[in-house]
């Protein structure tokens, strides 16, 4: 008996001692070897308000965004004024915690301060640009590790959106803000970020974009197609097509919003301008107290095949970031229609993860 106890002890301390060297099953150590994956915080999650948020957050994701605090009506809310108290505690969230750090978004015709709209000079903008880029560029040189230089500045077509910046300065001003930002920061890593990027038009105004820019002396390290999806498209073809056509580019290619609605949209609605927003009915939302076994079935397969055509191409692929680390959290509970309820994300709005969250863990594990 005395033999038979000493050898149940030792089996013990074996198995708890291969447990305990197996690392904990998470995002972020799933795929450490393969590309960072990320989320986008909100205001509260970066205050650390809700410890189960943040304990999912630090267990989840080895990089984060901040999804709005660092949008110029936030950051720069006058001409002679500054607002840094989020976006401090944002950089400093991502270095206690070891992140990568991806700052969010320096030009962007949405969600501008007021009195920026009312700049009708070229004189004025540029002098604006100059100072905005690298002002918040320059304050956390070395701290944040990439940065959307440009965000949304084509239409779905893939000519230029007539935005306040292109009205103003014509189409030298992505050059620019990419040198700009370069000046301030030289080793930080420079991207181009838009939704639909993906889609054939969209992605050769993409490519000519980005062409240009470099053509005119400026760095591009990588572009971020945002990945606002659903369940049946884009095709993982088209996806596919758009990973080697930007990498054939010597860019890094990021998914940088990545979410898949399971609603219907209104006039089979595509992209993700903000500013749209319908009225809306019963059919469009249809899931109101709960998502059915199917679509969660539905969505699950949908993101272990994406996340297998991500692993085929991971050498090309620098970040995957979730926008938001929960339903409850994602924007798309309020677009393009107000009062619904979303499931786009891999955590429901208790903070769980679904079925989506263990195909994706899985894909891999299964691979290993």
């Amino acid at each position: 008996m005395r033999v038979l106890n000493h050898y149940l002890l030792l089996l013990s301390l074996l198995i708890l001692n291969s447990c305990a060297s197996k690392e904990e099953v998470s995002l972020k150590n799933t795929y450490k070897d393969d590309f960072y994956i990320g989320a986008a915080l909100s205001a509260s999650q970066i205050e650390e308000k809700e410890v189960k948020t943040d304990s999912l957050i630090t267990k989840e994701f080895n990089s984060i965004t901040a999804e709005n605090i660092m949008k110029s009506m936030y950051i720069h809310p006058s001409k002679d004024k500054y607002d840094f108290t989020l976006s401090d505690k944002f950089v400093a969230y991502g270095e206690k915690n070891k992140m990568f750090i991806h700052g969010h978004t320096l030009i962007w015709h949405s969600q501008l301060a007021p009195w920026m709209e009312q700049i009708k000079d070229s004189t004025e903008m540029k002098a604006f640009m100059k100072d905005h880029i690298s002002t918040i560029v320059s304050k956390y040189k070395g701290r944040i590790n990439s940065w959307d230089v440009v965000n949304e500045a084509l239409n779905e077509d893939g000519t230029l959106r007539k935005s306040i910046f292109l009205n103003v300065l014509g189409e030298n001003y992505l050059a620019d803000a990419f040198k700009l930002a370069e000046k301030a920061d030289p080793q930080v890593q420079l991207y181009y970020n838009d939704y639909n990027i993906e889609e054939p038009a969209k992605r050769e105004g993409a490519i000519t974009l980005i062409k240009k820019i470099k053509a005119a002396g400026a760095k591009v390290n990588g572009v971020g197609i945002q990945a606002h999806w659903k369940l049946d498209r884009p095709s993982l073809e088209v996806i596919e097509e758009s990973i080697l056509a930007y990498s054939a580019l010597g860019l890094k290619v990021a998914f940088t919003e990545l979410d898949i609605t399971v609603l219907p949209n209104p006039w089979d609605l595509r992209g993700a301008d903000v500013n749209q927003n319908f009225e809306g009915n019963a059919k469009m939302n249809p899931y109101a107290e709960k998502i059915p076994d199917s679509i969660q079935t539905k969505l699950a397969d949908r993101y272990a095949s994406i996340f297998k055509l991500f692993l085929k191409h991971k050498d090309k692929i620098s970040r995957v970031t979730f926008w938001g680390v929960d339903d409850k959290q994602s924007w798309l509970n309020d677009w393009p229609i107000k009062g619904r309820t979303n499931y786009p994300l891999l955590f429901d709005a208790k903070m769980q993860p679904k079925k989506a969250y263990f195909s994706v863990v899985n894909l891999k594990q299964t691979k290993q």
